[in-house]
């Protein structure tokens, strides 16, 4: 498990690069209202580029912790299914960052299809991803106590990501956008950490 150190480290700054960019284009945008636009309206004019790119380092954390996990499980339940989704979760990332650097001006009429389809493919594969992960690491030697909170923490994730898509007239979108993101960004941190924390106990042993 020592050997999955490496990757917890590389997953964690991406991760923190990517909540830095996020936070930081919140205040430099002055106008976007933080409370009714989405992330993704981010991703064009002024700070788009570093955004785009930061959604991509968040794309890598997502596939390098699905991969790193999987590789390193010696738990009954390990399973190829967790860490596939989270690569779907990381492809469809990669494509709205991507994408939309240059598809608007390309295909105005196709971009926004092919947007929503990579936006919502990310989100479902990576919430019922984390549920399957989280599952999976309940089973896992020394990971129970971890294991228990990143269940429930999954749990909250997908309820806030379907409260936002079906419930129309809740909270402002962006700002119900943005806490669903936040909750999924803090899974992964704490999944890194502790994925990181277990490496370095059994690498001491």
């Amino acid at each position: 498990m020592s050997r999955a150190r490496p990757a917890a480290m590389l997953a964690l700054v991406a991760l923190l690069l990517f909540v830095a960019t996020t936070l930081w284009t919140q205040f430099a945008r002055a106008d976007l209202d933080w409370v009714k636009a989405t992330l993704s309206l981010y991703l064009h004019g002024p700070w788009g580029l570093a955004l785009r790119t930061a959604y991509c380092l968040l794309a890598l954390a997502i596939a390098v912790l699905g991969i790193a996990l999987y590789r390193y499980s010696v738990g009954p339940r390990r399973s190829a299914a967790a860490p596939l989704l989270f690569c779907v979760a990381a492809g469809g990332l990669a494509t709205v960052a991507i994408g939309d650097s240059w598809l608007p001006e390309a295909t105005p009429l196709l971009a926004p299809l092919i947007h929503g389809l990579a936006a919502n493919t990310a989100f479902l594969c990576a919430s019922v991803g984390m549920l399957l992960q989280a599952w999976y690491l309940r089973r896992e030697p020394g990971w129970r106590g971890s294991a228990a909170l990143l269940w429930g923490w999954a749990w909250l994730a997908f309820v806030l990501l379907w409260m936002h898509v079906l419930w129309r007239g809740g909270p402002p979108r962006g700002l119900g956008q943005k806490l669903v993101i936040a909750v999924i960004v803090g899974w992964l941190i704490w999944l890194a950490l502790a994925l990181y924390r277990r490496g370095r106990t059994t690498g001491t042993r």
